[in-house]
C-alpha cells in the first residue's frame, strides 16, 4: 500500500521563489524562508526545481538549496539544470535524498544509468511531460529509476498503463475535493505544484478527509491509546524532551489527552500548561518548534521519553536546554561523546580563526593559508599510514588524532560544519 504525501514545491529561480516553470511572478524573496512555512504547515516533503540559466546562478541555487535541506524537517527532493552526472552530485550533496532527472530532455536520459549506478537508483526519480517517454524507455526506467514526477496531470492512467513505479502528480489548479480521485490511483504517492502550495494550511484537513475515505496518507501511528497510561493525580502523563542528535535533555512538560493526540496528529510536540490552563503547541508563538523523532514510554507506563528536533531554543529563557542550575557536582571523568568531544574541538577552532591567539599554532596555520593546511594534511595522512604499520597500536591512535585535527582545520577554513558531515555519512 503506498503512502499518499502532500509535497509543496519551491520553484527557484535568480535566488527567489517564483510562480512556476513557465511564470516568475516572485512568491517569496526569501526560499529558506518558504520552507519553513511549508515544514510548519505539515508537508510530507518538499521538491525544488532549479531554474537557472547560468553557471553563476547555479551555484548559487545550490547553495540556497543547502541552507534549505538544512532547516527542513522533510525530506527535500532537488531537480533541475542537470547536464550530467556532476550536477546530480552537486543535488545530493547539498542534502537533497534524491534527484530528478528531467526526461524531456535526451541528455538526462543518456546519463541514467551511469548516474544510478554510482548513487543508487533509490536516489533518482524522473519527470516527464507525456506518457510516451515511458514507453520509449522502460526497461532502463525499470532497472535504474525508483520513482516518478508527472508534469502533466492528464496522463495518470497513461502512465500506470505503461509502468508500475510509484509518481508524484503535479498539479497547478484543481478543486481540492478532485484531489481524493487523484489519490484513489494505485500509483499515484503524491501531489505536488501549486494546488499543494496555495493550500498548504489546508494538509491537516485533506489528510482527515483522506483517512475518512480509507486513503493511507503520512501520519504517525500510536502503538497506545491515552488509555494505556497510568496518569498522575491531574490526570496527566510528564513527557521528558530530547534532541535526537545529541540526546542533551532540553525540558520536561505534561501531556493531557488532548495534547498527546494533537501531538501525533502535527507531528510537533504539544503539551498542557499547568500555569495558563491551556493547550501549549511548542514553538507557536516563538517559532521554535520541537518536531517529533520519536514518543517512547517508560517501563510503568507513566511517562514518556520524547526525541525531538528543537528549532532554536527549548528554554523560554532562550538558553538550548532548560537544565543549566547546577546545583552540586562531584569530581568524575565524564564519558566521552564522540561528536561532542568533535564539537568542542572545532569550536575552539573556529574561534581562533574568529578571534587569533598569539603564539596558536591553529592560528600559524590560518595565516599560512589553504596551500600550507593542506600541505600538513596530506603529511598526517602518510604519518598513518606508517603507524599502521607498526605494531604498537596506541602511536596510530595518535596519528589519527593529530589527523583529525587537521582536517577540523581545514573545515573551519572551508565552512564545513560536523553535521554536514555526519548528515551526508547517513545519508550513505
Amino acid at each position: 500500500m503506498i503512502i499518499k504525501k502532500f509535497v509543496p514545491c519551491i520553484y527557484l529561480y535568480q535566488e527567489h521563489a517564483v510562480k512556476g516553470l513557465t511564470d516568475t511572478t516572485i512568491v517569496d524573496t526569501n526560499p529558506v524562508r518558504l520552507a519553513k512555512y511549508y515544514c510548519e504547515n505539515n508537508a510530507d516533503e518538499l521538491i525544488i526545481f532549479d531554474m537557472s540559466q547560468v553557471d553563476a546562478e547555479h551555484e548559487t541555487s545550490l547553495d540556497i538549496m543547502k541552507e534549505i535541506c538544512a532547516v527542513a524537517e522533510v525530506d527535500v527532493i532537488g531537480a533541475g539544470n542537470i547536464k550530467r552526472m556532476e550536477d546530480v552530485k552537486k543535488i545530493l550533496y547539498t542534502g537533497c535524498k534524491k534527484a530528478i532527472l528531467d526526461y524531456e530532455k535526451e541528455s538526462n536520459i543518456a546519463i541514467t544509468e551511469e548516474v544510478s549506478l554510482k548513487f543508487g537508483k533509490e536516489k533518482l526519480l524522473i519527470s516527464y511531460n507525456d506518457a510516451i517517454v515511458l514507453a520509449k524507455n522502460k526497461e532502463l526506467i525499470e532497472k535504474y529509476i525508483s520513482g516518478m514526477v508527472l508534469m502533466n496531470a492528464h496522463q495518470i492512467r497513461e502512465s500506470m498503463q505503461m509502468l508500475d513505479l510509484p509518481f508524484f502528480v503535479q498539479i497547478n489548479q484543481i478543486a481540492l475535493n478532485k484531489l481524493l480521485e487523484i489519490f484513489a490511483y494505485e500509483n499515484v504517492c503524491g501531489v505536488t505544484g501549486n494546488t499543494i502550495n496555495e493550500n498548504v494550511k489546508e494538509i491537516l484537513s485533506l489528510k482527515e478527509l483522506c483517512k475518512e475515505n480509507n486513503i493511507p496518507v503520512e501520519t504517525f501511528q500510536a502503538a497506545y491509546k491515552w488509555s494505556d497510561f497510568k496518569l498522575n493525580n491531574d490526570g496527566m502523563v510528564p513527557v521528558v524532551v530530547q534532541d535526537y542528535r545529541t540526546l542533551e535533555v532540553l525540558m520536561v512538560a505534561y501531556m493531557n489527552e488532548e495534547a498527546y493526540n494533537q501531538t501525533l496528529k502535527l507531528g510537533k510536540m504539544t503539551y498542557y500548561s499547568r500555569s495558563r490552563n491551556e493547550l501549549w503547541l511548542k514553538g507557536d508563538t516563538s517559532g521554535h518548534y520541537q518536531y517529533v523523532k520519536s514518543l517512547t514510554a517508560d517501563c510503568d507506563m507513566d511517562t514518556i521519553l520524547a526525541k525531538v528536533s528543537q528549532v532554536g531554543a527549548a528554554c523560554h529563557t532562550g538558553a538550548k536546554s532548560c537544565f543549566f542550575n547546577r546545583i552540586t557536582k562531584k569530581d568524575y571523568e565524564e564519558s566521552a561523546n564522540p561528536l561532542q568531544v568533535f564539537e568542542e574541538v572545532f569550536d575552539v577552532i573556529k574561534d581562533r580563526k574568529i578571534h587569533p591567539k598569539e603564539g596558536s599554532y591553529t592560528n600559524y596555520l590560518f595565516e599560512k593559508g589553504i596551500d600550507k593546511i593542506l600541505k600538513k594534511l596530506g603529511e598526517e595522512a602518510t604519518e598513518i599510514v606508517i603507524a599502521a604499520k607498526n605494531p604498537n597500536p596506541n602511536e596510530i591512535k595518535y596519528e589519527i588524532s593529530d589527523f583529525l585535527y587537521h582536517m577540523m582545520v581545514l573545515m573551519a577554513e572551508k565552512d564545513v560544519t560536523w553535521e554536514e558531515i555526519t548528515t551526508e555519512l547517513a545519508n550513505r
